[in-house]
């Protein structure tokens, strides 16, 4: 922890804002901070200072980006963006201050096309771990620039995957514009400093509602989804096809198929030992992930790794659906999620987002009975999928349902911490699928 008597006071004082913002990963807690390094910049209006801060959380260490702004004079229209007053200036949380705008977007690697000045600039709202500016500018309309604000050594998947999608022309995701990158020291790695992505800019498509809403809407009023289904399915495939050719592929030998399955064992031992519904099923569930460990896997390649209808956006035909945030699960190490993995893997997480829509609205103050709609919804999006991508689903039939139960095992785990009240989703959904692989 920073010594008190003898601190930087904007480090001081930094530490006590870190707690209170959504970003800050330790919730409850009091930041035990030590900033590692700082960069600063000078514009014509304001000094950046970028701090590297390291937290020494209870759960584990995290590294944050902390960009701030130094204005002599304090500004009013940043006022809810207030850090702290030291030293006779006034400092401000960076992604507010359009002065920061126009400085990030003016570092940013461009993409081979130039982003052009920033009129206007503001925070997106309701962001849980990173901060995005939506920026106004005068020859890209309008850009989202995303700001990490919890840094891993080596390339971010969001960042990589986006621009090779984006440079192999493919319109599900948003044009990028480019990325910041930095240094930082790190004792653990070679040479003594680690690198990764500060910042992310791409095209923003403003007025769009994500997949979950237009799917919960459907449900809601007893309108099939089956069409939606099925574009988002083919939509998916072609996103698997462009990455398959445009990025690294792998095999999935004896220890990649070992580790994965390791990694579903250590899941549902978990939820077993925190859930009893759960337990009651351990065994029939090991007995699917021990079946899927003798069947022939598909080729491993990059793939989204957190995939759910709330990371597709509906844009109007001919672009259709439109995908988001390819940082992968976020409990992974950063290195694991750039790693080829199976494209089943996306499916399953879709397939266990319809039944969320159901599960949802029958949780609402008046529940809705939603039917057998997320059955189709399901069907209809595997039939696209198998069209767009051309392999047969059913010949890898025991490896979906081991995706789709892990990934039911891991929300599980998550409900009965966050939401216990929602756990009965999940749990249902484990019962079913075990019933459907013991049939």
């Amino acid at each position: 922890m920073t010594d008190a008597v003898h601190a930087d006071p904007l480090e001081t004082a930094v530490a006590g804002w870190m707690a209170d913002q959504r970003w800050y990963a330790a919730k409850g807690g009091t930041p035990r901070t030590t900033v590692i390094a700082e960069r600063t910049a000078r514009t014509d209006e304001v000094t950046v200072r970028t701090l590297f801060v390291l937290d020494d959380a209870p759960t584990g260490p995290v590294l944050y980006q902390v960009p701030l702004t130094v204005r002599a004079t304090p500004e009013p229209s940043l006022a809810h963006a207030l850090v702290a007053e030291v030293d006779g200036a006034t400092v401000y949380d960076a992604p507010h201050d359009v002065a920061y705008a126009r400085w990030l977007l003016g570092r940013i690697e461009a993409d081979g096309e130039h982003v052009g000045p920033v009129r206007s600039a503001r925070v997106l709202s309701g962001e849980q771990s990173n901060t995005s500016v939506i920026c106004d500018t005068d020859e890209n309309g309008q850009v989202i620039t995303k700001v990490f604000r919890v840094l891993h050594h080596g390339d971010n998947p969001d960042v990589t995957t986006q621009r090779a999608l984006s440079a192999a022309g493919s319109v599900r995701v948003p044009r990028t514009f480019g990325a910041l990158s930095g240094e930082w020291p790190d004792a653990g790695q070679p040479g003594g400093s680690a690198t990764g992505h500060l910042a992310f800019a791409q095209e923003f498509l403003p007025g769009l509602e994500d997949a979950w809403r237009v799917a919960l809407t459907a449900a809601r009023t007893g309108t099939s989804f089956a069409s939606d289904a099925d574009r988002l399915g083919a939509a998916l495939a072609e996103v698997h096809t462009v990455l398959a050719g445009a990025m690294p592929t792998a095999t999935a030998g004896p220890e990649q198929v070992d580790e994965a399955i390791a990694t579903m064992r250590r899941r549902l031992d978990t939820a077993a030992a925190e859930v009893p519904q759960v337990a009651e099923h351990a065994d029939a569930v090991a007995r699917v992930y021990d079946r899927a460990a003798t069947v022939p896997w598909p080729t491993m390649q990059r793939i989204h790794g957190d995939l759910h209808l709330g990371q597709v956006l509906s844009a109007p035909e001919p672009r259709g659906w439109v995908f988001l945030d390819f940082e992968g699960e976020p409990l992974r190490p950063m290195p694991e999620r750039s790693r080829p993995d199976v494209a089943l893997r996306d499916v399953a997480g879709m397939l266990r987002s319809f039944d969320y829509v159901a599960g949802a609205l029958a949780h609402e103050d008046e529940p809705v009975d939603t039917g057998d709609w997320s059955e189709q919804a399901r069907h209809a999006f595997l039939d696209g999928y198998a069209r767009g991508s051309g392999s047969d689903l059913l010949a890898h039939r025991a490896l979906l349902d081991a995706f789709e139960l892990d990934k039911a095992v891991y929300e599980v785990v998550y409900e009965a911490r966050n939401r216990p009240t929602w756990v009965g989703i999940p749990v249902a959904a484990v019962d079913r699928l075990v019933a459907r692989a013991a049939g």
